[in-house]
């Protein structure tokens, strides 16, 4: 986008959290509240006179729900738009959805005893008038990816998979677990999001491919055919244990201002698994899995990042490259197949 203010149009029911919206986003020099809407049509109409670059847009509302209208933004008009939802398992599941239509990213509508309202949004609303990326379907996205599943011969060998990701997480893990047969390698996730989404988000991923997939829970043994989601809260999920794998659920303060971290996956791995493992950092902002990563491929595991061109956010996967963290960058639609590739028994003991 071009250089100066984010222009933002706010779309909520509540003129409160209208107010209160703009009132943050306003106190914030880099960003301008253009507009605002109380409903999908009004909204319609300020979009086009208003010309965003970004939009906040509220999951419940009048006439037209906010899923409603973000798959016809998505569809005619491909444009940033951050999701307003309550931080409950209904309002999780909303938010999912959005997420896999295209949204760039959910923010929880604050609690009436929340000192700080909306303290992240301006940060997400900046990135998301960075982006460069053209928001696509995410279904498109894994339709492409499917065509590429693995072959039913496939056979697991003894690599264990960890997978990071952030912004922009839920439409690429979708596409890479497409490609997972039924007896997909073992693979620990850490996806930064809030702790009521990560239940949700391993139902929701355990529907769409043929793996099984489910938070993870302390001292579960790590075996193929399984997907392990770092629950969100206040723990960190690690890999421990020797010839018998097994995840650890540790409490710890965040690192890199998130817990769980991919940070703390990575580094575990590297400690337990070495050159028995394959580290994939997927998009997302900030930094948090590049160190972790470069640890991995210092010890002798394969390493993969997805590219700028298909990331919502060359963050994390931009700072794992710049430091020597990533062996082979890769389209998202192909890092599933390149994952299957690094851990079939055919290729075990290579290095």
């Amino acid at each position: 986008m071009p250089l100066g203010n984010v222009k933002v149009l706010v779309v909520d029911d509540s003129a409160t959290m209208r107010s209160m919206i703009g009132s943050v986003l306003n106190a914030d020099p880099q960003i301008e509240v253009v507009g605002t809407a109380g409903d999908a049509l009004e909204a319609r109409t300020a979009i086009k006179q208003l010309n965003p670059d970004v939009i906040t847009l509220d999951v419940e509302m009048p006439n037209m729900n906010g899923l409603e209208f973000l798959e016809k933004i998505m569809r005619l008009r491909p444009m940033p738009v951050i999701m307003v939802s309550t931080l409950t398992s209904k309002g999780a599941e909303a938010s999912l959805a959005a997420l896999e239509l295209g949204a760039f990213d959910c923010v929880g509508k604050p609690a009436l005893s929340d000192a700080s309202p909306f303290a992240d949004l301006p940060a997400k609303i900046k990135q998301a008038g960075q982006s460069k990326r053209q928001i696509v379907s995410a279904a498109g996205s894994r339709q492409s990816s499917a065509s590429v599943a693995a072959a039913d011969s496939y056979r697991p060998s003894s690599k264990l998979v960890a997978i990071g990701a952030s912004t922009g997480g839920v439409e690429a893990l979708l596409t890479v677990l497409a490609n997972y047969p039924k007896n997909c390698p073992p693979t620990l996730i850490t996806q930064h999001m809030p702790e009521t989404f990560t239940s949700s988000f391993a139902a929701r991923l355990n529907r769409a491919c043929k793996a099984e997939v489910a938070e993870a829970t302390d001292g579960a043994p790590i075996r193929p055919g399984q997907v392990y989601l770092a629950p969100g809260g206040s723990h960190h999920l690690e890999v421990a244990g020797g010839s018998s794998l097994r995840c650890r659920l540790r409490e710890g303060d965040p690192v890199n201002g998130h817990r769980p971290s991919v940070d703390v996956l990575f580094q575990s791995v590297a400690a337990t698994c070495g050159r028995k493992s394959v580290g994939v950092i997927l998009t997302g902002m900030g930094r948090d899995g590049a160190a972790g990563l470069l640890q991995m491929r210092q010890n002798g595991a394969s390493t993969v990042g997805q590219n700028e061109s298909t990331c919502v956010v060359y963050g994390m996967p931009k700072a794992a490259f710049e430091i020597g963290a990533v062996q082979n960058q890769l389209a998202l639609r192909r890092v599933g197949e390149e994952i299957l590739k690094l851990t079939t028994a055919r290729l075990e003991g290579v290095a």
